[in-house]
């Protein structure tokens, strides 16, 4: 593996990072999620000119056809930029979920932005886990799901199928939901009895649904790393201004502490977010693994790194005027989002014991006596 970015993806993330700049300054991103959707269609036809609402989606379906790594990097951009709309939900969690499924013929209109999409996963029980679904067919109600008030399909993963449909099919009822993070907004979606497309069903429609959980966990990661990169330069930035006892909060030992370590959950979180993505790329056997201790790590140093933000900016940090709130909000937002801190460990540890299982079988069988 090599540990540095290449020199197409440094050109990738600088320019995505003026292009965030000049479209998604923090007053726009503040004007955007006041809107009932936060949503702004003209920045997302310009997100869509970029070739962004592509960029891991085949060429041939009218995407960059760009790898797993490439997303990071970009994600990491958009997470330091804030961006406020349906991006995630439509060209990277149900973009991946339609590609992996086969469902090809919706992928042009989500590749060049003129359709979005979400995914609806979560039931009452309010976990990500596959395994907990309990929804047959297209009769009853998911929680949790992002964007649904912009999104033009609804891909739905039941017990044993995928399917696609219309959010404004007859039978599909969508409710806002409060949320944590102003800029990501959630819906209830009910179904009762409605009609949709199978994209899949069975052990096929799993895989496919898993593997496109693990292409978004690796985004949300990266993105969760983009934020506590600019919370962090926000922080250090205020502890150089502030005075108190007429010298800058910066020079006293706590408040380096708390800055130091923001920068070790950032950089921690961005090696693993990165690895991750390297792993899905090439296959890597640890790949999933990777994917759930990247998600873990950046959970939890979101949150982290966000406390400490606030910390540092005391009072301040909590007025609206203040973005280090808002910052905070998106990374609580996305600590539980596909599943948090405490439900990756459980996969890391069942994968383990599956390894050491799998180990103690071939040792039993080698060693065993006639």
């Amino acid at each position: 593996m090599n540990f540095g970015l290449s020199e197409s993806q440094r050109i990738l993330r600088d320019s995505a990072r003026k292009f965030f700049s000049v479209e998604c300054p923090i007053p726009e991103v503040r004007r955007i999620m006041e809107t009932p959707d936060a949503f702004d269609g003209q920045l997302y036809k310009k997100l869509a000119e970029q070739g962004f609402t592509g960029i891991i989606l085949p060429e041939e379906h009218g995407g960059l056809g760009l790898g797993i790594v490439e997303m990071a990097v970009l994600l990491e951009e958009m997470g330091r930029a804030m961006l406020p709309g349906p991006y995630f939900s439509s060209a990277i969690l149900a973009g991946s979920v339609l590609h992996e499924a086969h469902g090809f013929h919706h992928l042009a209109a989500t590749a060049d932005g003129t359709k979005r999409a979400t995914l609806a996963l979560v039931e009452e029980q309010g976990s990500w886990n596959p395994d907990s679904l309990q929804m047959t067919g297209l009769n009853g109600t998911k929680l949790f799901v992002t964007d649904a008030g912009v999104a033009d399909t609804v891909v739905v993963a039941t017990q044993s199928a995928l399917y696609a449909v219309d959010s404004r099919a007859k039978g599909v009822t969508i409710q806002p939901m409060p949320g944590m993070d102003p800029t990501r907004p959630l819906y209830s979606v009910h179904f009762d009895h409605a009609e949709g497309e199978l994209l899949g069903e069975g052990p096929q429609a799993r895989k496919a649904l898993q593997k496109a959980l693990n292409i978004a966990e690796v985004a949300l990661a990266a993105e969760l790393t983009g934020g506590m990169q600019r919370a962090m330069e926000i922080t250090v930035e205020y502890a150089k201004t502030r005075k108190q006892f007429g010298k800058p909060i910066g020079g006293y030992q706590a408040v380096q502490h708390q800055c130091a370590d923001m920068y070790f959950f950032t950089e921690g979180s961005r090696s693993s977010a990165l690895y991750a993505a390297w792993a899905l790329d090439n296959k890597a056997p640890d790949a999933e693994k990777a994917v759930a201790i990247a998600k873990m790590y950046s959970s939890d140093s979101g949150r982290e790194v966000g406390n400490r933000a606030i910390q540092v900016h005391g009072g301040m940090g909590f007025t609206w005027e203040n973005d280090c709130h808002l910052y905070y909000r998106r990374a609580k937002a996305s600590e539980v989002m596909l599943g948090d801190a405490a439900y990756h460990r459980e996969r890391i540890a069942s994968m383990i014991i599956d390894t050491v299982e799998v180990s103690s079988g071939t040792l039993e069988e080698a060693f065993a006596l006639d």
